[in-house]
């Protein structure tokens, strides 16, 4: 994928699955790549419509939640590309999980009853439902790993204030009702998700993207309970197969470690996988909307000669 120039351009940043382009200090013009990272690692090989899968899925959740606060996002140009506005984000995400599933089952099972700060009951099974869902956040780390952080932590290192946290909570929470309710009619339950907020002046925005398969855990309703009674691992949808294919070839981010090779089957399948995640979650039929580097920035350069700049 071709790194663009355009006019006004005051900054660039490639991410791990995005590069992100800012104009006039005021926008940012967000392209999603087909990379793929785990262990906060970019894996080796890209994945086929995975980057127009995470931003359409965006748009639609954003759309679908815009009257629970406000967003970033202004026009999709692009399959793989969003433009919206340039928030100063809070450096911490917003990491809800309505069951004990992933880093939270591992840090269970160790024998630990306490997350970010959050006690966790006592008897419960992986893939359990929490009581009620709860908010375990973790730093934004610039390079390397996230951290797992509390409430207070945050508070007190500044990186929100009391009253700050409140609505970011109160926000997180609420994001996440609504997208257990989407998941629901799918026939799917939204399982864990992270947000990110940001604020321009005194307004918190919500940032990037949301209940996509990158930053969601989604587990097929239809046969949950039955799964649970019978102690089996449960159908998700999500990008922890990756994460699991990776384990079970010795690679977890560690030092030394090598990334595995990651042959065509393995890609198609991925790709696959996120298609399928897609037409689950918004129910209406994967279209591929590849277009050209060249049609790619006309589409951009339109949308952004339509901001005041």
């Amino acid at each position: 994928m071709a790194h663009f120039s355009f006019p006004n351009q005051t900054a660039f940043y490639s991410g791990k699955v995005r590069d992100v382009y800012t104009i006039s200090d005021q926008w940012l013009v967000m392209v999603a790549s087909d990379r793929i990272s785990a262990f906060d690692v970019i894996l080796p090989r890209p994945i086929p419509y995975k980057g127009q899968v995470l931003n359409q899925i965006a748009a639609y959740m954003l759309d679908a939640t815009g009257d629970i606060c406000p967003n970033w996002l202004i026009e999709v140009p692009a399959p793989n590309v969003s433009i919206g506005k340039k928030c100063t984000p809070f450096k911490i995400e917003m990491v809800v999980r309505g069951n004990l599933t992933g880093h939270a089952w591992r840090t269970y099972s160790s024998g630990k009853r306490s997350l970010c700060g959050v006690r966790l009951p006592e008897g419960m099974k992986e893939n359990d439902f929490f009581p009620d869902p709860i908010t375990t956040p973790s730093t934004k780390a610039a390079e390397g790993h996230d951290e797992d952080i509390s409430k207070d932590e945050i508070i007190s290192q500044g990186l929100a204030t009391a009253a700050e946290w409140a609505v970011l909570e109160d926000y997180a929470f609420k994001l996440f009702q609504r997208g257990k309710e989407i998941a629901a009619k799918r026939g799917l339950i939204l399982v864990d998700t992270k947000y990110e907020f940001g604020k321009i002046g005194d307004t918190i925005y919500l940032m990037d993207e949301i209940h996509t398969p990158d930053s969601s855990r989604y587990f097929y309703a239809d046969g949950f309970e039955e799964r649970q009674i019978r102690g089996e691992r449960q159908k998700q949808l999500s990008k922890e197969f990756v994460r699991e294919w990776l384990i079970a070839n010795n690679f977890m981010g560690k030092e030394g470690q090598a990334v595995p090779e990651m042959p065509d089957e393995w890609v198609d399948t991925i790709s696959k996988r996120y298609i399928e995640l897609y037409e689950k979650v918004i129910g209406e039929k994967f279209i591929a909307g590849k277009i050209d580097d060249d049609e790619t920035y006309n589409r951009i350069i339109t949308s952004l000669s339509k901001l005041k700049m």
